[in-house]
């Protein structure tokens, strides 16, 4: 980050980059409504690592970096933990998430709190992406109140467009890292679930959730990555990760790595494509062709169409936040799943816009745990036989390449496999999609490749990134 270099040389300190940003939110996030809260403690914490770099030394990249944090990710500090809920505005979490406190360890500055969909856009199926009852709306920089904002990580995306911070952390579960990013000509990366703990993060899916990082840079995310990975003794899945897991994934920064990548077009996903988005994507294929590229067109997925398991998601859903709800404090109005569900009742008017049908599905879900089993290895069994895994054994591949929008992105988030976006182009008339969202505006493309394929990933989308060098800021006035 040339924040950090900046910081060694002298030229700036984290207490005026911290202040910067201060002063920018207060300026522009009435526009965009990306940031729910600031950390009240925020400039006392980048003096002292002002004062602790000063005497002791630097502890890496992200020391004195301001980052937010999605509102679905504890901090036990001063700051409140909602998941966007009216019901959760007053809570202060117990402790730290692993990742706050991977954060903290790195002397990053928690900067504040991302909006965000309410429950990651698992309340209703009529919530808009970037609502959420406690903070409203979630508007793209790029066009506010006009342009689709995409996934429940839409503040995490807004706030670093707007460069209310230099960085954020996103939760996804199926899009909600790469779908926001790609909707604001930013950098997502979503990890392989295990990759990085979710241990004091409000759940939607156990076998489908990470944290992952949304910045302006392939660098960057790069940089990011490698501070929130690592082995957590509260989350199963991260025990898988050992001998997978790099803490420093800027080494994969290659420019010329296309040269020797083979990157599959599964062109089910561009069918939808209105002209101007089909265009781009037609663009960057070139690109890759250009940069050296072998590509392999058409590639066929033999899953593209498999129906959501639902059932399964709702089973996980109600089986974690009833287990993150019983350990909040007693003075918290709810502590289950069914106690939300009354109390947005009896809060109608301002928590039940759109309605819950979500919550009071998953309440009534009846999965036991066998039956929960056997319909989820089920899919994850014909989701490797037939899906990407099957694709890039296929045809030798290293990665597939998709467009930024969600719809391609299901497979890899119902398997668990990583993803990254990186801005590819701007689609200046656009259209109204088949959900009433405008197609104008930033996108990105999507790389896709099996469990722990980061490294192959972050080199195919570095080389990519500086090939075409595409994102310029939004015009906010400044």
């Amino acid at each position: 980050m040339s924040m950090q270099k900046a910081m060694s040389s002298g030229e700036c300190t984290s207490e005026a980059l911290v202040l910067a940003y201060i002063e920018r939110i207060h300026r522009y996030n009435p526009l965009i409504n990306a940031v729910l809260e600031i950390n009240p403690d925020a400039l006392e914490i980048a003096r002292n690592l002002d004062l602790e770099r000063n005497t002791k030394g630097s502890r890496g990249p992200l020391h004195g970096i301001p980052i937010l944090l999605k509102d679905n990710i504890n901090t036990h500090d001063r700051m409140h933990t909602s998941a966007g809920s009216i019901a959760l505005a007053e809570s202060f979490a117990p402790q730290d998430s692993f990742i706050a406190a991977k954060l903290r360890t790195a002397g990053a500055v928690l900067l504040g709190k991302a909006n965000m969909t309410e429950w990651s856009n698992f309340m209703s199926d009529r919530m808009p992406a970037g609502y959420s009852s406690r903070g409203g709306y979630v508007l793209n920089p790029y066009g506010p109140g006009k342009l689709f904002v995409s996934g429940s990580s839409s503040g995490s995306a807004s706030a670093v467009a707007a460069s209310l911070a230099a960085a954020a952390i996103g939760t996804e579960t199926a899009g909600s890292i790469v779908g926001p990013a790609s909707q604001h000509f930013l950098v997502g990366i979503k990890p392989t679930v295990g990759l990085a703990s979710r241990s004091g993060i409000i759940p939607i899916s156990i076998s489908q959730d990470t944290p992952g990082p949304i910045s302006k840079t392939v660098t960057d995310a790069a940089t990011l990555l490698g501070v929130i990975v690592g082995i957590d003794e509260n989350d199963k899945a991260t025990w898988t990760s050992p001998h997978r897991t790099f803490h420093d994934y800027t080494s994969y920064l290659d420019r010329d790595f296309l040269r020797k990548a083979r990157v599959g077009i599964p062109r089910f996903y561009y069918q939808s494509l209105d002209e101007e988005r089909l265009s781009i994507m037609e663009s960057a294929i070139e690109v890759l062709r250009e940069q050296g590229a072998t590509i392999i067109d058409p590639v066929d997925l033999h899953l593209e169409q498999h129906p959501w398991n639902n059932d399964v998601i709702c089973y996980e859903f109600k089986t974690g936040l009833n287990r993150y709800l019983s350990k909040l404090n007693s003075d918290m109005p709810v502590h289950s799943l069914q106690e939300l569900i009354d109390y947005n009742r009896k809060h109608a008017a301002s928590a039940l816009k759109f309605g819950q049908d979500n919550l009071i599905r998953s309440e009534e879900n009846t999965l036991n745990e066998i039956t929960y089993q056997l319909k989820r290895q089920e899919y994850n069994q014909q989701a490797v036989t037939k899906g990407i895994d099957y694709a890039l054994d296929q045809h030798g591949l290293d990665a597939l390449m998709l467009p930024g929008d969600i719809d391609g992105m299901y497979i890899a988030a119902r398997l668990g496999y990583p993803l990254i976006t990186v801005p590819a182009g701007y689609s200046v008339n656009g259209t109204i999609d088949a959900d009433g969202d405008s197609t104008q505006g930033p996108f990105g493309v999507v790389f896709s490749g099996r469990a722990f394929s980061e490294p192959t990933l972050i080199g195919i989308a570095y080389s990519f990134e500086q090939a075409t060098l595409s994102r310029r800021p939004p015009d906010l006035g400044n």
